[in-house]
């Protein structure tokens, strides 16, 4: 199966579809609407309408386009629209993103998720809600949950045993340091690169990064300021 094609093939009947919030992370997906063949964008819902509108600017939408897209603050409105028949929910609000999707569900809508955090919670129960309506629950393409899922349907269907899953960062002290190249353009040389590890590396250099870095807050909201913006 190739998505382009498949999409291209829906070039006169596009994919209509209605987007909750319009941060930093749906900006990343409406810079590549205007390009993407198969789908029309049909509004957009956002806390904010303003700061949609300047998004949109901030990624190349023609003015023009920018004024036909409906934007406003009342998402109710935009999954009962008979015109929508996805809903890409990136509030980034997990509590929010679980009632946008019962309610496109009760509407016939399709739901993209690309609030992770409303799967984490609960992703299983949002499926069985979908499935019951006949419609499709899905996670985003592109992002790391969904990356990981293709990557796990990937590695069972070339027969390896897959014994667990998940993120792949590495919260170390020395991934937080920067190098001279990072910030100037020059490339360090191995000798103060190795330097660099060595000092990252030791027991006390370590806590004191630990001490030193500010403490991350859990709440859903700053958890949603970190990742979409």
């Amino acid at each position: 199966m190739n998505l382009y094609a498949k999409l291209a093939e829906r070039k006169d009947n596009p994919l209509r579809i209605g987007l909750i919030g319009a941060g930093k992370f749906a900006t990343m997906y409406l810079a590549q609407v205007p390009k993407t063949p198969g789908i029309r964008l049909v509004a957009i819902a956002d806390l904010a309408p303003d700061n949609a509108r300047a998004n949109l600017a901030r990624v190349g939408w023609p003015a023009e386009l920018v004024q036909r897209t409906p934007i406003s603050d009342d998402w109710r409105k935009l999954v009962a629209s008979p015109d929508v028949d996805i809903i890409i929910e990136a509030t980034g609000n997990p509590i929010a993103a679980v009632e946008h999707a019962l309610a496109a569900f009760e509407q016939g809508k399709h739901v993209v998720m690309v609030t992770v955090e409303a799967d984490a919670f609960c992703g299983p129960l949002l499926a069985q809600k979908a499935a019951a309506a006949g419609v499709v629950y899905s996670l985003a393409y592109g992002d790391q949950p969904a990356l990981i899922c293709d990557l796990v349907d990937w590695a069972r269907a070339a027969g390896f045993p897959v014994v667990a899953a998940g993120r792949g960062h590495k919260w170390l002290p020395h991934f937080a340091q920067s190098t001279r190249g990072a910030t100037t353009g020059s490339r360090p040389s191995r000798q103060s690169s190795a330097a660099s590890i060595r000092r990252c590396s030791t027991p006390s250099s370590t806590a004191r990064s630990r001490r030193s870095r500010p403490r991350q807050c859990a709440t859903p909201q700053a958890s949603h300021r970190r990742r979409k913006g």
